[in-house]
């Protein structure tokens, strides 16, 4: 892992030691208890807390990690961590007035996600304007959000007919991805010079449109053929994505031109830094 991934963030002026497993950010406990308490007796702070946690209902031996995180010392160490969603869950039950804003902010959160549940168009509002601000366009994120509502059709699909498991999922996917550009998710990923990011959020307008064909043919012969359970579903899949596969090939023969390409939405200084580590490496 690079150090890159062992990164620092400063909250309050304090630095919290975090690390990427999982695919997601975990954050060292007793560095955001320090933040929030300015108690010098981080760990001991935690070691009680952990026991009125567990008395609250919440398994800290399933939620917590112990992963190894740059120590004063400069030697790596296991450490309690969290992700983000327990990490706010743990936040919630200290008693500081630090940690209040954190609180009202999930209360808001929470109150907006069932508003949204009410009346799904807030959702797609609220994703809308997340996507503009980063600097998509309004034709950009038309088509983004479009495609995740053929994507939402296409696991609600595959959940009715037998496929449960995420691991599933991931590999009709890939079979999805393979047949329409050549390339799985994560070769796709590579490809783009990507690690964390969201592979379709970094895709051009083509590359969402040949996605959007793929999932959604895919959801048309499942329906059609009625495919039951992974077997069947995996053909439906290679063949709803060789319907985008000839789709593409025809297009780029016409156009003489490469659907897929290695550009992305990388801010500008992100994209240096990539560069810099690369150099480095």
């Amino acid at each position: 892992m690079s150090d890159s991934d062992k990164a620092l963030v400063v909250f309050q002026g304090k630095k919290i030691r975090r690390t990427w497993f999982n695919d997601e950010w975990w954050f060292s406990v007793v560095d955001i208890i320090g933040a929030l308490t300015q108690t010098d007796r981080a760990r001991k702070y935690w070691s009680d807390l952990k026991t009125r946690l567990q008395d609250e209902g919440f398994e800290v031996s399933e939620k917590i990690g112990q992963l190894k995180l740059m120590a004063e010392d400069g030697k790596l160490r296991l450490t309690d961590c969290a992700n983000t969603k327990n990490m706010f869950r743990i936040i919630q039950s200290i008693p500081s007035p630090k940690a209040e804003p954190f609180k009202q902010w999930l209360a808001q959160v929470g109150y907006d996600r069932v508003r949204e549940i009410e009346n799904p168009e807030l959702a797609q509002k609220r994703m809308k304007e997340i996507y503009k601000a980063k600097g998509y366009s309004d034709v950009w994120v038309e088509k983004r959000v479009r495609g995740i509502a053929i994507r939402d059709e296409l696991t609600d699909e595959w959940k009715k007919r037998g496929v449960q498991e995420a691991a599933d999922y991931a590999i009709l996917t890939a079979e999805i991805s393979r047949a329409t550009f050549g390339m799985t998710p994560s070769e796709y990923k590579k490809f783009k010079g990507l690690r964390k990011e969201n592979l379709r959020d970094h895709m051009n307008d083509l590359e969402l449109i040949f996605t959007m064909l793929g999932e959604a043919s895919t959801t048309r012969i499942a329906r059609d053929k009625d495919a039951q359970g992974f077997v069947e579903n995996k053909e439906a899949a290679k063949e709803g994505g060789t319907v985008a596969g000839v789709a593409r090939k025809e297009l780029e023969q016409r156009s003489i031109r490469k659907v897929s390409t290695p550009e992305n939405y990388i801010s500008e200084p992100e994209k240096k830094k990539k560069l810099e580590d690369k150099r480095k490496k």
